[in-house]
């Protein structure tokens, strides 16, 4: 039996997919997102196009990948998914293929710190080796590029992020598909000045401080 609270994440991970492709982050039936939520993952479906994606089209796997609830297979990316929630304190994954994310992936390594809001998902990121989609050696490399960071890029392929929240995955990936672009911008320019190891080190510092980014009272 399918909890109110997984029946209501399918909705809420049908919804998240129309508004990844109206942002233009996702073609087609490219990209992925799931939900963890308890014991069971909430993930899209194969094949599923995301503009038009019904909560009907988001599976219901164990933590095996095993489907307890929908008729339709799980994603191909959906070993990803699964090492993701096994290696990372993670809650939901989302997987695009943003076009800036894909462009840079194709000419980068690594996409350098060139602006201090990289650092909510841990500064400079990683470009994970190209590997066929699908297949458990893909998983392995893309781990492998998250560790320490929250988001990392897939070469010639798209971007992943992941949070504590369905919300948290979906704005690192948004907030990616920015910092890409804006690489992309200055790289065109000159050369890139990315933030040293101690400009984002101040920043932190300075987070804590003024409690940077949280909404709070006027003082009186």
């Amino acid at each position: 039996m399918v909890s109110d609270e997984v029946r209501n994440t399918r909705d809420e991970v049908a919804r998240a997919c129309r508004g990844l492709a109206a942002d233009g982050l996702v073609l087609g039936t490219a990209g992925n997102v799931s939900v963890r939520v308890g014991d069971s993952i909430a993930v899209t479906a194969t094949g599923s196009k995301f503009e038009s994606i019904t909560a009907e089209q988001v599976t219901v796997v164990d933590l095996d990948g095993a489907v307890v609830a929908g008729g339709l297979a799980p994603t191909s990316e959906i070993a990803l998914h699964l090492d993701i929630y096994r290696k990372f304190d993670a809650r939901a994954v989302v997987h695009t293929h943003a076009p800036t994310c894909v462009a840079v992936g194709c000419v980068v390594d690594e996409l350098p710190c060139v602006h201090y809001q990289m650092l909510a998902f841990g500064g400079s990121v990683r470009v994970a080796p190209y590997v066929t989609f699908g297949s458990q050696e893909l998983a392995d490399t893309v781990v492998a590029a998250l560790d320490g960071k929250s988001a990392a890029l897939m070469a010639n392929h798209g971007a992943i992020t992941y949070g504590p929240s369905l919300d948290a995955a979906l704005d690192s990936a948004r907030l990616l598909e920015w910092a890409a672009e804006v690489y992309l911008r200055a790289r065109s320019m000159g050369t890139v000045r990315a933030l040293t190891t101690e400009q984002q080190a101040a920043f932190a510092a300075a987070v804590v401080e003024k409690n940077y980014g949280s909404v709070r009272a006027v003082q009186q």
